[in-house]
């Protein structure tokens, strides 16, 4: 177990972030464009990967009321700072949004997807001004950094480097957990996405009166589970809608961040679990979803929901009580569950996917507890551990590809 480069890998991958990843790495690379050019552009010209496109299309952008590409580009190109990486826009204001509407009124972005492109994560970017030109590529992560050159050889690594790392090189874990729960809360005072994190908080509380909502209270209730749900489903609608907000993300996904912690953190926070349980649950959770990530792949046909529930899946059994083996139950479940779950673009009713993957990690860690599990004899899943991950992966991998351009050419040609 090599410490440092997993110490490194976790600095690498769990970062803030403003907003959805795609758009935002899209911006991004129009802001270096732009600062290589010293200029305003008066031409731009974007060509992203099939995957980037996909995601892109429906969210929203922070602060701005708007969703997709076009808004994102423009304020890429005049208030967005290469500086910030995923909080590109951070910068962005009222102002702001009306000066970058009308920018788009005078400079029309040429936007296509490159079918060729040599990495899902992938944006390529010409901008122009006074007959200069500037250009400038992302690819292969959302930053463009190069991704880490270490691999981690099994979920056994994950484990043992979460049980011996020294606390204090972890803290930084926590901080993104609370990020995260200050987006849900931010989502309970507002309107965004289709609500759901509001709904189920109110019906928790007891704050509605009428029939359905008593309805629901019986249903639900105010119980940890729903807390669960609601707080990681509410910071999913907060970003999905573009609320200003950052938030923690994982692997490049915000919701993917959202996913692996918060259910964690308040599993902890409600069973009084001490900091060290705390920290080392999220390293667990966090670390997990790495691991998956690296033979899947940043973008893919498969639902990133489904990997970081499974990652808050082991966190979870740890804080339960669980060790390796009752882990290993725990994602056996999660992988014989939702391994089919498709993505469909990032939008607002993502956070139906995050409820019910968190929904599904909560299920999973109860009956790894229990001593009950997916055996070898069903579906995908092996004996080993490593394996099952791997056949998960291959699915989503190589064998979703043609389902990733089926949804694509659905998306795209709606009536």
């Amino acid at each position: 177990m090599n410490t440092t480069a997993l110490l490194d890998l976790l600095h690498q991958e769990v970062i803030p972030a403003i907003g959805c990843t795609e758009p935002a790495c899209v911006a991004l690379c129009v802001a270096r464009a732009k600062e290589k050019l010293g200029n305003e552009p008066d031409s731009i010209r974007v060509e992203v990967s099939k995957n980037i496109y996909k995601n892109a299309m429906g969210v929203g952008i922070p602060g701005t009321g708007m969703n997709g590409l076009p808004i994102a580009i423009a304020l890429g190109a005049t208030i967005g700072k290469s500086d910030y990486e995923l909080e590109v826009l951070r910068d962005t204001t009222p102002e702001a949004v009306g000066y970058a509407k009308a920018y788009l009124q005078r400079v029309q972005p040429q936007i296509s997807i490159d079918h060729n492109a040599p990495d899902l994560v992938y944006v390529h970017v010409v901008v122009g001004c006074c007959d200069k030109t500037a250009e400038e590529t992302i690819q292969g992560s959302h930053t463009g950094c190069a991704d880490s050159s270490y691999c981690i050889s099994s979920l056994r690594e994950v484990y043992d480097f979460a049980m011996n790392v020294p606390l204090k090189e972890v803290e930084f874990l926590m901080d993104g957990a609370k990020m995260n729960m200050a987006a849900a809360e931010k989502s309970f005072m507002g309107n965004y996405g289709h609500g759901l994190g509001r709904l189920l908080h109110t019906v928790s509380n007891q704050h509605l009166t009428n029939a359905h909502s008593t309805q629901m209270s019986n249903i639900f209730g105010d119980t940890l589970f729903t807390k669960i749900l609601c707080y990681t489903c509410g910071a999913c609608d907060a970003r999905m809608s573009g609320a200003m907000v950052p938030v923690m993300s994982n692997s490049g996904s915000g919701n993917q961040g959202i996913s692996c912690s918060i259910p964690v953190y308040l599993y902890a926070l409600e069973h009084n679990s001490d900091e060290a349980q705390t920290l080392r649950a999220l390293t667990v959770s966090n670390l997990t979803v790495i691991y998956i990530k690296q033979s899947l792949g940043r973008l893919s046909a498969l639902c990133g929901c489904v990997v970081a529930a499974t990652g808050s899946a082991a966190g979870l059994t740890y804080l339960m009580g669980g060790q390796y083996d009752e882990v290993t139950f725990a994602i056996k479940n999660m992988i014989a569950n939702i391994s089919g779950m498709i993505c469909d673009g990032a939008k607002p009713a993502c956070a139906l996917k995050v409820t019910s993957g968190v929904a599904t990690a909560v299920l999973s860690a109860s009956m790894a507890m229990n001593h009950s599990f997916a055996e070898s004899t069903e579906g995908i899943v092996e004996d080993d551990i490593d394996r099952t991950i791997h056949n998960l992966t291959r699915i989503g991998h190589d064998g979703m590809c043609q389902t990733d351009d089926v949804i694509i050419d659905i998306m795209t040609n709606k009536n």
